[in-house]
């Protein structure tokens, strides 16, 4: 499964045209790739998730707006497959014991399924945005409002996830799902605002 994962991580990131290494490394000094993402990262809501996802290679660089983006919305579709992942197994072990929290998991497992296809949706756009034949034309503002539409959703669909999941007296295993759905719906926030940060380019 772990390779399986890191496989997904890799082709969601060849979109973008950017190697990355299999192991994360922490950066041996402040580089300039660093500095800018971490500038960046002080726009978004959460600063932290967004330096740490953002750096997880030395190899990788970023040094502008749209690789940011590009890289943003790579990562965050690929914590929704991994938060999806995790919930099917939960989902049907609840099932096979018939638990009175199946139908609860189902539909938070719904929710991320939809922000899984709202965040594929968002990366797809984002490419097209990017053709020569878009720039300059009235198909940028079109791509631009599909891109934004499409996170905002995933960002809705996982928070209905959280709603499901009042208190904190939970079990192991609630409270690793609720950890996860929470981290899918922080990280497409980030995307979206670095991507408004990479839209602004085309806007008068």
């Amino acid at each position: 499964m772990a390779r399986l994962s890191l496989f997904i991580l890799l082709l969601l990131l060849s979109l973008v045209c950017i190697t990355g290494a299999e192991k994360p490394a922490r950066f041996p000094r402040r580089s300039r790739s660093r500095a800018y993402i971490e500038n960046a990262c002080t726009k978004t809501l959460y600063p932290s998730l967004c330096i740490q996802y953002l750096s997880f290679s030395a190899n990788i660089t970023i040094q502008t707006p749209q690789q940011l983006a590009q890289v943003a919305l790579s990562v965050s579709l690929y914590k929704a497959l991994q938060t999806r992942t995790f919930m099917l197994k939960v989902v049907k072990e609840l099932e096979a014991r018939k638990s009175k929290d199946y139908q609860a998991m189902k539909d938070c497992l719904d929710q991320i399924c939809d922000s899984v296809d709202q965040l594929s949706q968002s990366v797809r756009e984002l490419h097209r945005l990017e053709r020569p034949d878009v720039e300059g034309g009235d198909n940028v503002f079109w791509h631009i409002s599909n891109v934004e539409t499409f996170v905002s959703s995933a960002m809705t669909d996982a928070s209905t996830c959280l709603d499901g999941f009042p208190g904190r007296n939970m079990d192991k295993s609630r409270a690793m799902i609720k950890a996860k759905v929470l981290n899918v719906a922080q990280t497409a926030s980030n995307a979206l605002a670095l991507f408004h940060r990479y839209a602004a380019k085309y806007k008068p």
